[in-house]
């Protein structure tokens, strides 16, 4: 398995037919860059893709990203509605060795406290892994402010979580696929982790 003292890495992944073709700017790899940049404090590098909304693209651009480019963790953003073209859970589903079901669950509970349409985003999440690596690999809406809450979750105007987000389960999963230990700011999203699984603050 990889060694948790590697530099964390992330891939981010926009899978867009239009934005991809340059018909409009894309907006997901910002918004992920922006999140992660606020929400983590461990060091970090991020491997970036735009590609179009085709199942065999989606499935080589994420099977590179995990085992060629070596990422602990990969967030793709856009394609999981119902239109005949949303096909990146069938690809993510495709790749992985195990599948994450919980993380699609959290994200349409998140999205439901603002949209009934929720229900029909279909975010899966799954572990890919190789003989001597591992990476989760989430899906995420397409949307900024989507992105934002089903990461980071629900807060009242004192601060305090009503819904928390998907993250503060990310840093324990890639503990215990062998990953980096990854630290958040707590005023971002707080990470979770068992009292045995946590380490000393410098």
């Amino acid at each position: 398995m990889t060694s948790n003292t590697d530099t964390l890495v992330i891939g981010l992944v926009s899978v867009s037919d239009r934005a991809s073709g340059g018909v409009y700017q894309d907006l997901g790899l910002p918004a992920l860059q922006d999140w992660l940049a606020r929400a983590l404090t461990t060091p970090y590098r991020v491997e970036t893709r735009l590609i179009a909304d085709e199942r065999a693209q989606i499935e080589a651009t994420l099977t590179e990203l995990v085992d060629v480019a070596r990422c602990h963790l990969v967030l793709t953003t856009g394609g999981t509605g119902p239109a005949r073209r949303d096909v990146t859970p069938e690809a993510t589903l495709a790749i992985g060795t195990k599948e994450m079901p919980g993380f699609g669950e959290q994200m349409r509970q998140i999205s439901l406290h603002f949209v009934p349409t929720a229900i029909l985003s279909r975010q899966t999440a799954v572990i890919r892994e190789t003989a001597d690596h591992a990476a989760l690999v989430l899906n995420l809406p397409g949307q900024p402010k989507a992105i934002a809450e089903t990461l980071g979750g629900l807060k009242d105007a004192a601060g305090a979580t009503l819904v928390g987000g998907i993250f503060a389960a990310v840093p324990y999963c890639v503990d215990l696929i062998g990953g980096p230990y990854m630290e958040t700011d707590p005023a971002v999203c707080k990470a979770f982790r068992p009292k045995s699984a946590l380490r000393p603050q410098p």
